[in-house]
């Protein structure tokens, strides 16, 4: 699997680019090396930068910059969370697959999670101007379309239970990344202590 050829053809034309990946032999940790943690570091590592030059515009307040320390210690939990989240998502999606009368079998439960979330990954490079992130949701709800199309060929998901199934692993994954983006925010914040009022 060619990364670049993978990611082209998944955003540009995923209704053929499924059955391909529905068909090849994977395993999880080849997906996380080869394709989940590359893209999935876009994300932190713009946030990052995108916090430390540009910051963060609050009302009454002005702009607001992360310090080097506090925003690689964020990038780290948010990545390390990121990469979490994708498997604890394809577990859950692969244990509920009985119920939507598809193939239980994890690795294709994660490659339908892992290709996805492309969208948003690469969109990811949107927070290198943090007021841009907001837009990171249209990929977002690509990514929803995406998974749409891939139920059936990858989870052999029959044409009546898509939808639900779509449905029910798209709110899997927004309580996941709300999750772990809770976690995320609770490390960082025990980490660096609780900001004193007034300071």
């Amino acid at each position: 699997m060619n990364l670049q050829t993978r990611v082209t053809n998944i955003l540009t034309k995923p209704k053929g680019e499924w059955p391909v990946i529905a068909a090849e032999p994977a395993t999880v940790a080849g997906i996380y090396s080869e394709y989940v943690m590359i893209l999935a570091a876009i994300g932190p590592i713009c946030t990052f930068i995108g916090m430390m030059v540009f910051g963060v515009s609050l009302p009454l307040v002005g702009t607001y910059r992360i310090g080097f320390a506090q925003g690689l210690t964020t990038l780290v939990f948010s990545y390390v969370l990121a990469l979490v989240g994708i498997y604890v998502t394809a577990f859950v999606i692969q244990k509920l697959a009985p119920t939507f009368q598809s193939q239980p079998d994890l690795i294709q439960a994660f490659k339908l999670v892992a290709y996805s979330s492309t969208p948003s990954w690469v969109a990811g490079v949107l927070y290198l101007i943090p007021q841009l992130g907001p837009l990171v949701l249209l990929a977002a709800l690509y990514g929803v379309y995406i998974c749409y199309l891939g139920m059936a060929p990858v989870m052999k998901t029959p044409q009546d239970k898509v939808i639900p199934y779509m449905v029910v692993a798209a709110i899997v994954i927004i309580v996941v990344m709300l999750v772990m983006g809770a976690i995320s925010g609770a490390l960082t914040a025990a980490f660096f202590g609780m900001p004193k009022p007034g300071i």
